[in-house]
């Protein structure tokens, strides 16, 4: 097991916080934990709190987004086709489909094009964008990718259609040759927010076209506004997806997104909900994140992600729910191979990790494509290692990366990119696209910048813990009082609490679909009533060295409520345990 070293709140803030909880009223926890998100000053607290859809930015101030609005308004006064073209993943097909049910509320016409995922790759490619060309398309605008397409957009052009770019991956020196790229992280854009996701930079395009329009009076002979409100179920669905950091405007897509999403009439999002026996339930960012979301993904990775345009267009009840259940069936097939892909992967990674390598690749003939990213996440968190995943077919290898906090990914493997075909990305996740021969002088470059970019410290991982708590808060007011931080995810994360020195008995549950050991539940003698679980944790007690017995232990965790048969309760999420007073397990 790698050991974790647990990082503890400065105490010497404890006079801040308590300033912060009076001026606020809040919960003295509250405010332990909003300064561990860096929100030390009443302003920031307070909007981090209260931040209303009123305090979205003018997307106008997106460089580009005039001449994008322009040369839609031009499509839709003259009727023209246009394509949206969206990419595979779940931020890429609720961008697509939002972008094209609001522009046929405006009376335009939108079809769409999703790449396949295993037969076409990520991204522009020249046989669909003649493909599209052929049909007629005046106008192309590529959602979630594109910004570094200079030869497909080049080549669009000169078939005589007209490109926008709405894309938030990092951007290259030259720019493709577009009539518009909204992209927040040009250098030369003033908005003020640069953690976008596609899903948010369309609901900012949708936001201006609409502004631009209701000025030019268009809506004022009849025609029919759209809500914009109800577009943000899409929005939020993406960007949670996405897992872009949920503060600033992420924050306030989500927040208000997660209440459409709870009560959307859209018959895609309700049959998805009630494959996911999540009907009737109000929607949390995590529910969103581990239950919708990787179903619409899971038609991508082994399918058609059109499938998933379709679910969310669709306004036919039946329809709905078949697609849904497609996609759940779709989602228990992903299941199974990222379980065999994990277990073949882990032992590579074993050996690796064993001769000391700081970074992973790995790479298999016949692993699928379409789950090596998910699988290179898991890695990354049992091993705490940038891992670089390939898929290889026939000689070709398709690549997914992720990484941790010290390397940042994409500018790693811009230095390696004579190693490629083809790469792109952020910090923390990358996709490639790499010839079986090269593999081996990648993997020396990339361990080479590994073990450069990457102290021994930074490999070992940290348990942040947000504040310290004894057994007698472990109620629903602790988590009536942590609520009022959500939604949660990637850059306000669940609050982590901790509490020292318990009496507890361990024992082992079983997986369910494994049948195999694998999660770790706890017994508190103080608190019986509290349900602790530690979900594929099992490996952390050591069963070969003694019985599982009643010990001392200090114990990190999330905590929750919980329903079951109409019983409320406190359920704490295990994050990390360790004996009390000696380390790591």
């Amino acid at each position: 097991m790698t050991r974790r070293h647990w990082v503890w709140p400065d105490s010497a803030s404890d006079e801040l916080a308590k300033k912060l909880a009076k001026d606020l009223e809040l919960p003295f926890l509250v405010a332990q934990i909003l300064l561990r998100r860096n929100l030390s000053t009443t302003e920031e607290a307070f909007q981090f709190l209260h931040a209303s859809l009123g305090d979205l930015p003018d997307p106008r101030q997106m460089d580009g987004m005039q001449q994008a609005i322009e040369r839609l308004v031009v499509a839709l006064a003259g009727k023209e086709k246009v394509t949206l073209f969206g990419d595979y993943d779940v931020d890429g097909v609720t961008s697509t489909a939002m972008l094209k049910l609001f522009l046929e509320e405006l009376g335009g016409q939108a079809g769409t094009y999703i790449p396949h995922r295993l037969n076409e790759g990520y991204g522009l490619n020249i046989p669909a964008i003649e493909r599209i060309a052929r049909q007629g398309t005046r106008l192309l605008v590529t959602l979630d990718c594109g910004i570094s397409a200079y030869d497909e957009i080049l080549h669009a052009r000169k078939l005589g259609m007209d490109v926008i770019v709405v894309d938030h991956h990092a951007v290259p020196q030259a720019l493709p040759q577009a009539n518009a790229i909204l992209n927040p992280l040009k250098p030369t854009c003033r908005y003020p927010d640069k953690n976008l996701c596609a899903a948010g930079l369309t609901f900012a395009l949708c936001m201006a076209l609409r502004k631009h329009l209701r000025e030019r009076g268009w809506f004022s002979n009849g025609g029919r506004e759209p809500n914009l409100k109800s577009f943000l179920d899409l929005a939020a669905l993406g960007t949670v997806a996405d897992v872009v950091p949920l503060r600033g405007v992420n924050r306030i897509l989500v927040r208000y997104g997660l209440e459409e999403l709870s009560h959307s009439k859209r018959q895609g999002i309700c049959a998805l909900k009630e494959v996911s026996a999540l009907g009737g339930k109000p929607l949390t960012a995590g529910r969103v994140g581990f239950q919708l979301a990787p179903r619409i993904n899971a038609a991508g990775r082994l399918d058609d992600a059109g499938l998933g345009v379709r679910l969310l267009c669709t306004r036919d009840a039946s329809e709905a729910q078949k697609l849904a259940r497609k996609m759940d069936a779709a989602n228990d097939e992903r299941r199974a191979i990222e379980r065999r892909v994990e277990e073949e992967a882990t032992l590579l990674a074993e050996v690796k990790v064993a001769s000391r390598r700081k970074g992973l690749v790995l790479a298999k003939e016949g692993w699928h494509a379409g789950v090596i990213g998910i699988v290179a996440s898991r890695l990354v968190e049992r091993f705490h290692r940038p891992v670089v995943m390939v898929a290889l077919n026939d000689g070709i290898g398709k690549g997914s990366a992720r990484s941790i906090e010290g390397l940042h990914l994409f500018e790693t493997l811009s230095r390696c990119a004579e190693c490629f075909e083809r790469f792109g990305g952020h910090h923390h996740a990358a996709g490639l696209t790499i010839q079986e021969p090269c593999l081996q002088a990648f993997e020396a470059k990339f361990e080479a910048l590994a073990e450069e970019g990457l102290s021994e410290e930074a490999l070992i991982p940290r348990c942040h813990i947000d504040a310290g708590v004894v057994v007698e808060q472990l109620n629903e007011g602790l988590v009536e009082a942590i609520q009022k931080l959500a939604p949660f995810g990637c850059g306000n994360p669940e609050p982590v609490l901790a509490v020292t020195n318990i009496r507890a008995a361990p024992s082992i549950l079983d997986d369910k679909q494994t049948k195999k050991a694998a999660h770790l539940k706890l017994r508190i003698w103080d608190a019986p009533h509290i349900d602790v679980i530690g979900f594929n944790m099992a490996k952390d007690m050591s069963l070969k060295e003694e019985p599982l017995s009643a010990k001392s232990f200090d114990i990190a965790f999330c905590a929750e409520t919980n329903v079951w048969n109409g019983r409320t309760s406190t359920c704490l999420k295990l994050r990390d345990i360790r004996l009390a007073a000696q380390g790591c397990l």
